[in-house]
């Protein structure tokens, strides 16, 4: 059991930083984000704005053990809600008539791993299995 909490503990680390750059980047350079943003999501660059906070707010929120269940949720579901945007992104990106190698393999990896984010977020918040009956 020891060996699962020093993992847990490991990729909330992970996880924290991960999130915490990625949201520094939504409030710092939007321009990137915005043109990954599906055209139907509105008010994009609050909606930009509102993800780099939230990413920020879960990332935090995993160091914290009051709400590190909470933010492991929380960041299970953002990882959900922004794959159209990751679909946009990959969608754009791989139709672009100058589409390099580095592209298809970023997309290739990046899309299949989206339900480890949600995953890595469930295990990190220290969400547990529920009992065999």
């Amino acid at each position: 059991m020891a060996n699962v909490e020093i993992w847990r503990k490991r990729c909330r680390l992970g996880l924290f930083a991960f999130y915490g750059f990625a949201g520094f980047l939504h409030l710092a350079f939007p321009a990137p984000f915005l043109s990954i943003t599906p055209d139907w999501v509105p008010d994009a660059p609050d909606v930009i704005m509102l993800t780099g906070v939230c990413e920020i707010a879960g990332a935090i929120g995993l160091l914290m053990p009051q709400t590190r269940r909470y933010a492991g949720t929380a960041l299970a579901l953002y990882a959900i809600l922004v794959f159209p945007a990751n679909l946009k992104h990959a969608a754009d990106s791989l139709s672009a008539p100058t589409t390099s190698s580095w592209q298809w393999a970023y997309h290739c990896l990046r899309l299949p791993l989206q339900p480890l984010f949600v995953w890595l977020a469930i295990f990190s918040g220290g969400r547990k299995r529920p009992r065999h009956i």
